[in-house]
């Protein structure tokens, strides 16, 4: 192991607790022990995932939001008694590892509740509220500490908590916590004076419009929350540890508008003048560690950063608030092993939180301390599986039911929380398998097969592995997608697969082979009008094509978005034109990165055409006509076309022939690789 990485491996203390490394699985939600959104029980999927982690050298493990009450029937947890049951004997098994683990409780949403956008109509109309409130209560989930506009569903507003129904959940914290200790749970953390969600709207102005003992001053506002750790205290002891998860600051502008790192604005949040009063307050009302990032919902980018946002992105923060206080502080957001530990050996932050890296690669810690760092699976930070939520004008949270209940899954792997879906079952009979096009869809699904004993061979046409990906990570800020490139690239050679480049394939009847997959990728859709000779392809241009200064974008899908960002960070001019009401118009991209490239166009004056579209180019300008018809000339030395693709299988499904990746149906890398896991793992 790099001995610059040594800080993260030395033994720590939170309270009475030692904690044998500085490495902290952080809360991601869908990875509660308790279940998600479906009633409270022993979550064995999510049990699985854990004890695998612990068994690969993470030092303390938080699991993702338990709601203390029930989000579906409005059960209390600490009724659940069988799931206590359960749990106790797993923690017997789990601390067998030498791993912590600490319970992460939640009071709730708010207006940060994130509707699925078929559930709006039983927030605005009382009647179907109340048929569906036995089952599903969506005024109580959505109840903010005033009455607030949803960050989701627009026109919808959220109502006000009652004080009794505060006391109740104050209650419920503590009998709830008593609990988790009587189970083994070495501590509990209190979600949240962060990002946004129910406790930290009591504590923003902004969001806290009361007037009786929880609004108004500082100590009402915060009041919710230390009451909180004040009743765990008194049920469970003092020295049982309670853990917050907290912002720093809030990098909010307003409702539904973050700020962008180093932008000068004026906070609505919390300023960090107030987060220096805020950690020193809680730390005094009895909480024994900051588990810590920023942002809010309306800057939901701080708290779940994409790849846009820096990394290490919220360090500076952090560290500077550490000074405030003596219990011990966790630093999460894209945090890299050397800058983490390099902070820790300066008293800066005391360990380093990461969550998704996790969901990608459960032995990354195992591999870091192997010094085998080049076999660490990558974390692309897409949020493709892991937290699918979507937004875009008109619609609230537009994921599916599915992946609203099934949270933190990962684009990239499959076999995380699969329920043993995905396990690797040896083939019954070696085949030979043809695999024509070795992008990423081609190569998971290589890997796969060989694993399951098949032998395989890889057709790609050109020199080079990773297909149409290797363009889409060309930009400065897709490093972490380069990394993955390189990581598949490596798998084929440890698994000795067989590749022949520069070797197209137009007739699979020439294939010597069982069974064929097609992973041929897609062709750019075209566009008919007057000049579009003139224009590029998306493609080219992330390729190296160069462009002028002024470049207009026809599409502002997230591919059309994302070369408009690289464009402005190059010192480029570009404009993007859209045919429909809102950019990035998509059921499966997380709200966290397409509002940071909202707000970026937004902050930066990069023009924006909706509802328009380009009626010709012409040198040096495009006519852009919006939908009642009026007609202007947008200047333009370059004109890129990013309109989508469509499937260019290079043969049709059929006996042993078996179409994937974007072949089968465009999509981004969690539709492609699953879809090879799908067809590989009955082969």
């Amino acid at each position: 192991m790099d001995k610059n990485l040594n800080p993260l491996f030395t033994p720590w203390k939170i309270g009475n607790v030692e904690i044998k490394n500085r490495i902290v699985l952080c809360p991601m939600g869908g990875t509660s022990l308790f279940g998600w959104m479906e009633p409270h029980h022993f979550d064995k999927d999510a049990a699985d995932f854990f004890m695998d982690l612990a068994k690969n050298n993470v030092g303390l493990i938080i699991p993702g939001i338990a709601p203390i009450r029930n989000m579906m029937g409005g059960q209390w947890l600490y009724k659940a008694k069988g799931a206590f049951k359960k749990l106790k004997a797993w923690m017997e098994e789990f601390h067998k590892t030498g791993a912590k683990l600490f319970i992460q409780l939640t009071a709730g949403f708010g207006r940060s509740f994130s509707i699925p956008d078929k559930m709006v109509p039983m927030l605005k109309n009382k009647f179907l509220a109340g048929l569906v409130k036995p089952i599903f209560d969506i005024q109580r989930l959505c109840a903010s500490p005033s009455k607030l506009p949803s960050r989701w569903a627009e026109g919808v507003e959220c109502p006000e908590i009652k004080v009794k129904q505060i006391k109740q959940m104050v209650e419920a914290f503590a009998k709830t916590a008593k609990m988790c200790k009587e189970a083994g749970v070495d501590g509990v953390e209190i979600h949240a004076v962060h990002e946004g969600y129910l406790l930290d709207q009591f504590t923003t102005e902004y969001t806290n419009h009361r007037t009786d003992e929880y609004g108004g001053n500082f100590e009402n506002r915060y009041r919710f929350a230390t009451d909180i750790v004040k009743a765990i205290k008194g049920a469970c002891g003092e020295d049982y540890p309670v853990s917050l998860r907290y912002s720093v600051v809030s990098k909010t502008k307003g409702f539904c508008e973050g700020a962008l790192p180093g932008e000068k604005f004026t906070e609505v949040g919390r300023t960090m003048e107030e987060s220096e009063k805020a950690a020193k307050y809680l730390q005094e009302a009895g909480y024994d560690m900051l588990d810590a990032d920023n942002g809010t919902y309306d800057a939901w980018y701080w708290a779940h950063p994409p790849m846009y946002m820096p990394k290490n992105c919220n360090l500076e923060d952090v560290a500077h608030i550490r000074k405030f206080i003596d219990i011990p502080v966790v630093c999460a957001g894209r945090m890299e092993p050397k800058a983490a530990a390099n902070a820790i050996k300066k008293g800066n932050i005391d360990a380093m939180g990461v969550a998704r890296q996790f969901l990608v690669d459960t032995e990354w810690v195992t591999k870091l301390i192997e010094d085998r760092c080049e076999d660490i699976k990558p974390c692309i930070a897409c949020h493709n599986a892991c937290l699918a939520m979507s937004h875009y004008k008109g619609v609230a949270n537009a994921c599916s039911m599915a992946d609203s209940i099934h949270m933190s899954r990962c684009a990239l792997n499959p076999q995380t929380m699969d329920g043993g879906k995905y396990d690797y079952k040896p083939a019954k009979k070696q085949k030979n398998i043809a695999i024509i096009g070795g992008g990423i869809g081609g190569m998971e699904a290589a890997i796969v097969l060989t694993k399951r004993g098949h032998k395989v061979t890889i057709y790609e046409k050109t020199d080079k592995l990773g297909g149409v990906f290797v363009a889409a990570a060309a930009p400065s800020f897709k490093e972490q997608d380069k990394a993955l490139i390189a990581w598949y690239r490596r798998q084929m050679q440890l698994l000795n697969i067989a590749i022949k480049f520069n070797t197209e394939i137009t007739d699979i009847k020439t294939l010597d082979a069982d069974e064929v997959i097609v992973a041929t990728g897609a062709t750019a859709k075209k566009l008919r009008l007057p000049g579009v000779e003139k224009a590029i392809e998306a493609v080219d241009y992330l390729n190296g094509k160069e462009v002028g200064e002024n470049v207009v974008i026809i599409g502002g899908g997230l591919s059309g978005c994302e070369i408009a960002y690289d464009l402005y960070k190059k010192g480029k001019k570009p404009v993007i034109v859209e045919a429909k009401n809102d950019l990035m118009i998509s059921n499966s991209l997380c709200m966290a990165n397409s509002s940071f490239l909202r707000d970026f166009f937004k902050t930066n004056n990069v023009p924006v055409y909706l509802e328009s579209f380009c009626n010709e180019i012409k040198d040096g300008a495009v006519v852009v006509a919006g939908k009642d018809g009026t007609k202007q000339e947008v200047k333009a030395d370059s004109v890129i076309l990013s309109i989508g693709y469509n499937p260019a299988p290079v043969a049709k499904a059929g006996k042993h022939v078996h179409v994937i990746g974007d072949a089968y149906s465009v999509g981004n890398l969690r539709t492609v690789i699953w879809r090879a896991w799908d067809v590989a793992t009955k082969l």
